[in-house]
């Protein structure tokens, strides 16, 4: 049963399954494929395939990167927007799966920021921008992830949501 008062319900337990899937596709992956591109750039190095097409390549690669951040930002307001708890016996249980299951295919988008620059890499044999779209989609999970103040104030949304009668179907 839940409060007014969000303290008698575990926020670490809400966040911590969607931060670790977190970590795991927007910290380990894409480290292992920057240090991937890292090897086989001071091994041998990739021919640039594209010629000067690899600066518009790259420009088109931002592009997608920062779609992909804003659609993040906007698919996770619109829904923790929505009422993500079934009944008020289940309030925590139902918010921590909810939060996971947003979270999931969120995160996998911006995974994709890295999967990006490894296709850049790949194709144009260009490090240094690699660096940057995988950089980037660092910061865009730093921004994305669950963070205490941004589930109290889920719970105080999900609350008040079901005092208005809202419950998830």
């Amino acid at each position: 049963m839940h409060s007014s008062d969000d303290t008698e319900l575990d926020m670490n337990q809400i966040i911590a399954k969607p931060l670790y899937f977190g970590l795991v596709t927007n910290i380990l992956i894409p480290m292992g494929l920057l240090l991937t591109c890292y090897y086989i750039d001071n091994k041998n190095g990739l021919n640039n395939s594209v010629g000067d097409f690899a600066n518009s390549l790259f420009y088109i690669f931002a592009a997608l990167a920062i779609a992909h951040a804003v659609f993040a930002l906007w698919w996770r307001t619109r829904q923790f927007n929505q009422p993500l708890v079934r009944t008020k016996e289940s309030f925590e249980d139902d918010l921590g799966a909810a939060v996971l299951a947003i979270s999931r295919p969120i995160f996998i988008v911006i995974a994709l920021i890295a999967a990006y620059g490894t296709i850049y890499f790949l194709i144009t044999g260009r490090f240094r921008e690699t660096v940057f779209l995988i950089f980037f989609s660092f910061l865009v999970f730093q921004v994305v992830r669950p963070r205490h103040g941004q589930v109290s104030r889920l719970i105080k949304k999900q609350q008040k949501l079901i005092d208005q009668g809202k419950f998830r179907r």
